[in-house]
């Protein structure tokens, strides 16, 4: 009988890993071919599918900066334009939203139910379906062509209010924070000196969430930048994938190659709190 159970045991074992491998490959397949194919040719990658490296990237690359001189803006360029509006926006998502968090959980007031409600709804609705009175409202405010339409609504991120509430709720203790305003200190200083650093995996775990979100932006940033040199990256990589460059895909790839690489950096920094703040967020306490 205790040899059926283990041998039960043991199935189940190989059948989770076995599941787990194959997610694996279909997480990383594309990535993996998205690296082989900016080792290749134009012509190799029309060929087929291979995850064979070839030895085409320097190739590539010296052509995507040799294509890039005809172009209103520069790699160089439309990296900094993306990261000028990732970096303040992936900041603003996450502290605003958990200052938003904070606050309904711990506070209480008489619309709350109200504005969690509300902010569930918010969450609910695809931001195309808002983007033309959104465009008008920039458009009268003067502020279509800037910045400042792609970086400011990041503070509104119900997502991350959601997300931010649910790990406070499994990890946060009312008595803690009681316990601090009897010693003093201030609800900013409370917040900031000790809410934040509890909430340390979580807020690692949302800033690679909203980074990659901000960096991968296309839809917004095509509608309200129209100055070329504002551009960001991955519409650089559109432009890559124009009438003008559509036949050499060597040179897409390796433009598709770049945008991921400060994905993988900042992935790589944060990662050790992902899974915690995956893990704590979706279960209460």
């Amino acid at each position: 009988m205790k040899d059926g159970y283990t041998s039960s045991i043991k199935r189940q074992r190989i059948f989770r890993t076995v599941v787990c491998v194959i997610f694996c490959i279909l997480a990383l397949g594309p990535f993996l071919l998205l690296i082989m194919n900016a080792t290749r040719s134009s012509e190799a990658i029309k060929s087929g599918i291979s995850l064979i490296p070839s030895g085409h990237l320097i190739e590539n690359w010296k052509n995507l900066l040799a294509k890039q001189n005809g172009m209103q803006i520069t790699l160089q360029k439309a990296a900094l334009n993306s990261l000028t509006i990732t970096v303040p926006g992936t900041f603003l998502a996450v502290y605003f939203s958990s200052m938003t968090a904070y606050g309904i959980y711990v506070y209480d007031f008489k619309f709350k139910k109200f504005a969690w409600a509300f902010i569930m709804a918010i969450m609910m609705v695809p931001s195309q379906i808002s983007i033309i009175g959104f465009y008008r409202f920039m458009l009268d405010l003067k502020l279509v062509d800037t910045y400042i339409p792609l970086i400011i609504p990041a503070i509104a991120s119900p997502a991350v209010v959601f997300f931010m509430k649910q790990y406070m709720e499994s990890t946060l203790s009312i008595e803690m924070i009681e316990a601090a305003r009897i010693d003093g200190s201030r609800e900013w200083h409370t917040f900031n000196r000790i809410i934040i650093p509890i909430m340390k995996p979580a807020v690692a775990t949302q800033a690679i969430f909203q980074f990659i979100a901000q960096w991968n932006n296309l839809f917004t940033p095509t509608i309200m930048l129209t100055t070329d040199s504002k551009k960001t990256l991955p519409m650089f990589v559109q432009l890559l994938s124009s009438n003008q460059f559509r036949t050499d895909y060597g040179v897409v790839y390796v433009g598709l190659f770049v945008t991921i690489i400060p994905l993988v950096i900042i992935y790589f920094i944060l990662s050790k709190y992902i899974v915690a703040g995956v893990a704590l967020g979706g279960v209460k306490g």
